[in-house]
């Protein structure tokens, strides 16, 4: 058996290498960046190309800009929207015992502050959310050709592999320069906006829980459980013995996307999945292996 992973430089790349490797299944990372095979999904002759060739018994197309801006409109399209449609056509025509995993967002959904679950309604509130948004009609539409065709719908999730431009690793790393004698102000904007913390390494198998069995298809893959940064901050001061509130300024005029983002994950609880790693256990790993 053999795995092609679409976008596997980031950090549910790293965790779905891993956990291929442990199941016995080989893993072929694609990625425009990193030791990988160079590749580009939203080009439908390379990716045509690797599926003939490689004939995979998992696709996972879990490449992407995490962002919302609008100035990503386009990156955004390029890879999630036309790199779903490259994946499902090429796996239609050269490939179609492969099952192909594809990556949801949280905040393709409408947000009111509850837990999201799968069969919430849709909201194009970013470019990001369109893309993600026409991912999942693509996917359910090649569902109908007889494709298996799964979307995990995933929310924050956090892990040493993170890049160093989010919030928590941002914090991660600081504590642990402070730690070391650095003396320096991490500036952050609003700090009461809760999210999960979800470990990586846990949304990654829930990722194979979701596209190694054949009745659900659509998932909410998440914690149900949310944090504020202000609790991430506290928490990853209290690992090293200071008081956050020294170290922290805050920018002026910043609007949050959203006050709370959080899931209801009852259908992976169903399916026997749920995280293992908690808060204060991510905290550490995170500023261990920062």
């Amino acid at each position: 058996m053999n795995a092609l992973i679409f976008g596997a430089n980031g950090q549910d790349g790293y965790y779905l290498t891993g956990l291929c490797k442990i199941k016995g299944i080989k893993p072929i990372g694609v990625s425009r960046s990193g030791n990988w095979l160079k590749g580009d999904v939203s080009c439908y002759n390379e990716v045509e190309k690797l599926i003939k060739e490689y004939t995979p018994t998992y696709i996972f197309h879990i490449a992407a800009n995490s962002t919302t801006r609008h100035d990503a409109l386009f990156e955004n399209h390029a890879t999630i929207s036309t790199g779903t449609l490259n994946i499902l056509e090429a796996v239609r025509l050269f490939s179609p015992s492969s099952k192909v995993f594809l990556t949801g967002s949280g905040v393709q959904f409408e947000n009111k502050g509850m837990p999201i679950s799968e069969t919430d309604n849709f909201e194009a509130s970013s470019p990001y959310s369109v893309a993600r948004i026409h991912s999942v009609y693509a996917a359910r539409y090649y569902r109908s050709l007889g494709l298996r065709v799964y979307i995990g719908y995933l929310f924050h999730h956090e892990s040493p592999q993170r890049k160093e431009h989010h919030v928590s690793k941002m914090i991660a790393l600081a504590v642990k320069r402070i730690a070391a004698g650095a003396i320096e102000i991490i500036k952050l904007g609003d700090i009461s906006v809760k999210k999960e913390w979800t470990f990586a390494g846990d949304v990654a198998r829930g990722i194979f829980t979701l596209i190694e069995q054949d009745t659900v298809f659509e998932a909410v893959i998440g914690s149900g459980v949310a944090y504020s940064i202000e609790d991430w901050l506290e928490q990853c001061f209290h690992l090293i013995g200071k008081d956050w509130q020294k170290y922290v300024k805050f920018k002026k005029g910043f609007i949050s996307e959203y006050k709370c983002l959080i899931s209801n994950p009852a259908t992976m609880n169903a399916l026997g999945w749920t995280p293992t790693v908690e808060f204060i256990e991510l905290a550490k790993m995170m500023i261990k292996g920062s």
